[in-house]
């Protein structure tokens, strides 16, 4: 019995060491990597809703300032004075979560106008990547939703062009130190491009923005276009004036956007594709609108693709606007004084040194000036403390809404041929059908002024409709789609190269050449080879309409290979057919025209 109850004793005692081991071994790891224990949200929280632009994740992480500051409530502490919690001060609990400013304005006009909409957004507190969007919920609720001048900002983003260094000082070298739109447009219109420069290879100029629906850089970058085609085209000497509406509808005004918009290669939805997209090289593109902290990113080797060469900020001659990420608390019926109140907190927390700092060193101009301008914001990430010279004056938001409309008249349009593999092994799994559905997403949300046709490939290739404006061909496209069968052997280079041979007859340096292959890229009966198709697409890819070949792969036997070797011909990537994302998968691909 006595020898039972010592083996109890030891077993017992064994087990509370490892226990303890254990726990002891987890905050160990924990205090290493820096990671602070969990908490629950205080059952009387002040809860706060919190969205605000994708950039404070990518560059910031604002989740670790939200978590902290959270946490410092949760254990009795007041974040700012670092205090116990008073009799009767209840914690404050910040929900964060982020929000491309476009859509996130677009939801709080709706919660105001259209509540039974399906983006409606309530946030206590919001912060967008530049006040303008403000304004606009301003200016199409008819309410003074947000104190725009009052917002406070909390983090200073210069939007910048970033541009190959070699491009730069070429551009310098015959232009003189002051580089603006009118120097890149210069080199658009030398027949001889680049080479005219004393730089060798492509000679046209690419360049690239995003969605001014959607994008603060892009809305910001499509207004500076009007304010320097105001200047060139209409006798806009003035550049301290604000833009006008007279200035906006102007034909002249409008064509010289346009021009601008020409040296664009492709368009993206979000400025995190562009980040990866233009780390790929020069010869993937010249220069693309970006924030400043965004060229900082790069430069300090965070994004996948490490770039071949330096990239530099170009602070446009004419001008630039500044982003300063405003913390903006709405007037609106779903936020209450007690809300109102710890929004502000927590403002006053975000403009602390502690946190500024923190903004710095993410590649953000701190708002605080206690903290001094200090690295990375250096040339050695490329980027001038002493820059932006010239800054645009905001225009009133009528003006705004009216160049954001505008886009469909100055940008880009685009000639889309939809290659779709009708192939038998198409049937397995079903990927024919999810290929089609994926094309009938893709229409969807395509501009009218888009010419698109449709062409599929099996044993033979065929075209079943030859490229046309969507809004008219749109139901023929539809129509053909609801005809197709799976069935035949697959000859994908051949479709390929007849695809772009189909471009390339309709070719127009003024709009976007692409394809868009929605296939498993099991080729088994093409008279070309990969080789032969690889070479036809990069051919075309040093023009000044570059063919853009988009593989979608669908199954789990794709031939992943061949349809990358495709992709990286045009420098594009493999999408994954998965039918869960179609809706995501096409908007990120229609995102592109």
């Amino acid at each position: 019995m006595k020898s039972n109850r010592i083996l109890f004793s030891l077993i017992v005692g064994t087990a509370i060491i490892i226990v303890v081991a254990v726990l002891l071994g987890r905050a160990v790891s924990n205090f290493i990597a820096g990671a602070s224990p969990a908490v629950s949200k205080p059952d009387n929280a002040i809860e706060v809703s919190f969205i605000y632009a994708p950039e404070f994740d990518k560059n910031l992480n604002i989740s670790a300032i939200i978590a902290d500051f959270n946490r410092t409530y949760a254990q009795g502490r007041n974040p700012l004075t670092g205090q116990s919690l008073q009799p009767g001060e209840r914690p404050i609990w910040i929900e964060g979560r982020s929000g491309s400013s476009g859509t996130v304005h677009e939801g709080v006009i709706n919660a105001f106008i259209a509540p039974n909409n399906a983006n409606v957004e309530r946030p206590v507190l919001w912060s967008p990547s530049v006040r303008h969007w403000l304004a606009l919920v301003n200016y199409q609720t008819g309410q003074r939703v947000f104190d725009v001048e009052g917002a406070p900002a909390t983090a200073i983003a210069p939007v910048v062009m970033a541009i190959w260094e070699s491009r730069l000082k070429a551009l310098q070298a015959k232009h003189g130190a002051a580089i603006g739109w009118e120097e890149l447009l210069a080199v658009f219109d030398n027949p001889q491009g680049w080479n005219a420069y004393g730089l060798g290879g492509r000679p046209a100029v690419y360049y690239g923005h995003t969605d001014p629906r959607v994008s603060s850089t892009a809305l910001s970058t499509l207004m500076a276009e009007f304010y320097a085609s105001a200047r060139y085209n209409a006798g806009k000497t003035d550049a301290s004036s604000r833009l006008t509406l007279e200035h906006v509808n102007d034909p002249r005004v409008q064509e010289g956007v346009r021009r601008i918009e020409n040296l664009i290669k492709h368009y993206s939805a979000r400025t995190t594709e562009f980040i990866e997209y233009i780390a790929q090289g020069p010869d993937y593109v010249d220069f693309v609108a970006l924030e400043e902290n965004d060229l900082i990113f790069i430069n300090q080797g965070k994004t996948q693709i490490k770039p071949p060469e330096k990239l530099v900020a170009l602070y446009p001659k004419e001008g630039t606007f500044v982003h300063d990420h405003p913390f903006a608390i709405p007037n609106a019926p779903w936020v209450t004084d007690e809300q109102r109140r710890a929004a502000e907190v927590f403002t006053q927390y975000f403009l602390s040194q502690a946190v500024q700092q923190k903004v710095l060193e993410a590649g953000f101009r701190p708002a605080n000036e206690a903290v001094p301008l200090a690295y990375p914001i250096s040339p050695e990430n490329g980027v001038d403390p002493n820059q932006p010279k010239a800054l645009l004056p905001v225009p009133d938001p009528v003006v705004i809404a009216a160049v954001q409309q505008s886009w469909q008249l100055v940008k880009k349009q685009a000639d889309v041929m939809l290659l779709i593999d009708t192939s038998g092994s198409m049937r397995d799994e079903d990927k024919i059908g999810q290929a089609i559905e994926a094309a009938k997403v893709f229409l969807e949300d395509q501009a009218g002024k888009n010419n698109v046709g449709l062409m599929r490939f099996s044993s033979d290739v065929e075209v079943l409709v030859p490229l046309g404006a969507l809004e008219s061909n749109r139901d023929t496209i539809l129509a053909a789609l609801d005809r197709i069968e799976a069935r035949g052997n697959t000859s994908l280079y051949d479709a390929v190269v007849a695809a772009v041979q189909k471009l390339q007859a309709t070719s127009d340096p003024e709009r976007i050449q692409a394809i868009v292959l929605l296939s498993d890229g099991q080729d088994t009966s093409s008279q070309a080879n990969l080789n032969q198709a690889v070479r036809v697409i990069q051919e075309a890819r040093n023009s000044r309409a570059p063919i853009l070949v988009i593989p979608v792969a669908y199954g789990r036997d794709a031939d992943i290979n061949a349809l990358n070797a495709i992709g990286r011909a045009s420098d594009t990537k493999v999408q994954s057919g998965d039918p869960e994302n179609i809706k995501k998968l096409l908007d990120v691909i229609g995102s592109y025209f």
